[in-house]
């Protein structure tokens, strides 16, 4: 049902998994798919790849450049515009795999990949359909949101910093991802984001996913915007999925992205937290991301 693959996305090696499903007559219409911020395959995307294996699409898994099984560098280097165009690598290799049907291709994305997928089927007419998953849409208004008004400065501050630290010939710095401390330096307080991640760190010895990432790349997330993109996805379908009570991703800015897109498209609204929708209201969001695929795919 599932076979290791790895593939050459401008001279990087992203690496994965291509799922087949058991039943029917190849070639199928395939999904493409990665985590979201500093997320691995390990982290969930194995259950979504195996309900859409069975209602008869084929999925291409993969981590992101300088995450997980990947390659590149710096290791922990959250490049979002180079995630957007190795989406793109990622569906030229499926259309080359004999399982897939290289004219029925969709994106699945979620949180910070749940914009990319945007801005991937705004740009890439071979996408035919996409989901979007408690996305992250724009990184200004998002920290806005997201950061303390007291810890304002001194994000920006730490920003700085490091890029005189880069334009001096030296590497940029890395901040943890999570922890339960509040005095220490970290990209997503709070216990949610650190309970969910250490669900599969603690359960895996191997596994791959790492408590930090670069600077730079926080600089990268104050500048990504896909809402140029917005108006720029229809015919392709979308289906965005966002949950009541986010914090992590706010869903106000979601809301009014998507009311952007003239169509076909489908909102679904959970129950839930951020996390939820990998958690406990997975069978909802992977169900509906299913049927959206099998409709349009």
């Amino acid at each position: 049902m599932r076979r290791d693959i790895e593939f050459n996305a401008d001279g990087v090696k992203l690496r994965g998994w291509l799922y087949k499903p058991n039943k029917g007559k190849k070639p199928f219409p395939t999904v493409v798919m990665a985590h979201g911020f500093s997320g691995i395959k390990e982290m969930g995307l194995d259950l979504y790849a195996e309900v859409f294996a069975k209602a008869g699409l084929a999925v291409l898994v993969y981590d992101n450049r300088c995450l997980g099984s990947s390659g590149g560098q710096p290791r922990q280097d959250i490049d979002p515009t180079m995630q957007l165009r190795d989406y793109r690598s990622a569906i030229t290799f499926a259309q080359q795999q004999s399982e897939c049907d290289s004219n029925r291709i969709g994106v699945w994305g979620t949180s910070y990949t749940g914009g990319t997928v945007c801005a991937v089927a705004a740009l890439d007419r071979r996408v035919k359909a996409v989901v979007s998953q408690v996305p992250f849409m724009n990184g200004h208004r998002n920290l806005q949101q997201f950061l303390p008004i007291g810890s304002v400065q001194g994000f920006h501050e730490m920003l700085d910093e490091d890029r005189i630290r880069r334009v001096s010939g030296k590497k940029s710095a890395y901040v943890k991802m999570c922890s339960l401390d509040p005095s220490e330096p970290h990209v997503f307080p709070g216990e949610e984001t650190y309970n969910y991640i250490h669900q599969y760190v603690d359960a895996d010895p191997k596994c791959t996913w790492e408590n930090r990432v670069t600077i730079r790349s926080l600089e990268y997330m104050v500048e990504y915007d896909v809402t140029g993109y917005m108006k720029m996805i229809s015919p392709t379908p979308l289906m965005m999925i966002v949950s009541e009570v986010d914090t992590t991703t706010p869903s106000d800015i979601a809301l009014e992205l998507y009311h952007m897109v003239q169509g076909p498209k489908d909102l679904k609204v959970i129950s839930s937290n951020h996390y939820g929708a990998y958690t406990e209201k997975f069978n909802e969001t992977s169900v509906a991301a299913k049927d959206w695929f099998v409709r349009y795919l």
